[in-house]
């Protein structure tokens, strides 16, 4: 997760002081940038007194608002960088159906129930809800098919109902809450 911390005061007076900053720091690293940013600002717009920041710019897997506390965004990064493929897209997914991520790290990502397919390896050209529905007969979550019926399965019939319990919020991945 990175992020461009920008000082308010001097942005207000015309002047754009800022840095990127990737999280996380340690709290003294973080402290360090946030002060060098604020008197950066101090001598570039000649004026005292910097004592706000806000964030101009962000390239990261979830939402952040410029008023964002930075602290609490270094946090959230320490516990996503423990994250694995699967958990990142959960947390994505949360938060694509409306959570906020904090309220879900606070929680624990396994208190909630999600379900994700990832197609995102699959190379054909094969409708993702479509693949989700063959994935589901193979699986047998429709019972026992005799062979001699398989091949009038309408997968395309299923991949519309299914759409509408699961959705893709990424190209190619699908989920749903339980």
């Amino acid at each position: 997760m990175e992020i461009y911390i920008t000082d308010l005061q001097a942005y207000n007076e015309g002047h754009l002081v800022g840095r990127w900053i990737k999280l996380p720091l340690t709290t003294f690293e973080l402290s360090q940038a946030i002060s060098e940013v604020l008197c950066e600002g101090e001598t570039v717009s000649e004026s005292e007194n910097h004592e706000e920041l806000f964030i101009s710019d962000y390239e990261a897997d979830i939402e952040i608002d410029e008023y964002d506390d930075i602290y609490a965004l270094n946090h959230l990064a320490e516990a996503m960088e423990e994250f694995n493929d699967n958990e990142l897209l959960k947390l994505k997914f949360l938060v694509y159906e409306g959570y906020s991520e904090r309220e879900v790290l606070d929680n624990g990502l396994d208190s909630y129930d999600v379900d994700i397919y990832d197609y995102r390896d699959n190379t054909s050209f094969t409708d993702t809800f479509e693949l989700l529905a063959s994935d589901f007969v193979d699986d047998g979550l429709f019972g026992e098919i005799p062979k001699s019926l398989e091949y009038y399965i309408d997968y395309s019939a299923i991949a519309r109902d299914l759409r509408m319990d699961y959705c893709e919020f990424e190209p190619n991945v699908i989920g749903r809450v339980a």
